[in-house]
């Protein structure tokens, strides 16, 4: 079973340095990373496929969690990729990578970035492909029930938050201002909050092909959490909204950080 399980690990590990090193060459070519943010969701989306198709019998809990995976990365891949197409290069990158742009290093600075990239989703993504790979031909109980209830409310909660969004961007009317209706009246990151939900929904279903799963790949939304909430997620977003935004101050005091809450007075 455990040498069954580092292989299958081992297989995806090799296919997504593959697919990395593919799409770092195109982004030195064209002098952009920004599309690695697709690749994020896409990526975790396709680990969770590839470790249920090395599976010799595939019962309803494999199916359950590669199928969560592939819904919640293809959806996030294909707004990330519509998102990029149409605004072009993203601010971030374009800090983190101009001087090596200028330099003529951005192939070997992109290298970094995609090389960590892959890395963390991979890390990221272990309770969904140890979850498929430990499940084999097992049934959904309980736990797997729970956790797809959990992953549909942040699923839908990420989606319509991510839509809200994008409608009220597309309003000119709205150049400048906060969006602090729908879900973005109670929290101030849905789409963080329900990525949240979607990979501890995912763990929950993952922990019930046993204990050695459940501790192995706790790292994974354990460390998404830590990301959308201290790292790059939320604390690199409000400090660039708090400069651009002159009134997101006080919508940050009226509103919930994170876990949706009723606005204060």
């Amino acid at each position: 079973m455990v040498e069954a399980l580092v292989k299958a690990l081992s297989i995806n590990a090799a296919i997504l340095c593959a697919a990395m090193l593919l799409l770092w060459a195109i982004a030195a070519r064209i002098k952009d990373v920004s599309f690695i943010d697709a690749v994020w969701g896409g990526a975790m989306a396709a680990l969770g496929v590839l470790a249920w198709l090395q599976l010799a019998e595939r019962g309803t809990r494999a199916s359950l969690i590669a199928g969560m995976a592939l819904l919640w990365g293809a959806r996030l891949a294909w707004h990330l990729y519509t998102r990029w197409m149409q605004h072009g290069e993203d601010r971030r990158y374009a800090r983190m990578l101009g001087k090596a742009k200028r330099e003529g290093r951005y192939g070997r600075a992109a290298a970094g970035v995609f090389g960590g990239q892959a890395v963390l989703l991979y890390i990221t993504c272990l309770p969904a492909q140890m979850g498929v790979l430990a499940s084999g031909a097992a049934p959904i109980g309980p736990l797997a029930s729970i956790g797809a209830a959990l992953w549909l409310m942040g699923f839908a909660f990420e989606t319509v938050g991510d839509y809200q969004l994008t409608r009220f961007r597309a309003d000119p009317a709205n150049a400048g201002k906060v969006l602090s209706t729908g879900l973005w009246r109670y929290t101030r990151h849905p789409n963080y909050f329900g990525d949240a939900c979607v990979w501890w929904g995912i763990w929950l279903a993952a922990a019930e092909a046993g204990w050695l799963t459940a501790l192995m790949s706790l790292v994974g939304p354990l460390f998404l959490t830590f990301t959308l909430t201290r790292w790059s997620g939320k604390p690199l977003l409000e400090k660039r909204m708090d400069e651009r935004r002159p009134d997101y101050a006080d919508y940050v005091r009226r509103t919930s950080g994170f876990i949706p809450w009723p606005p204060a007075q």
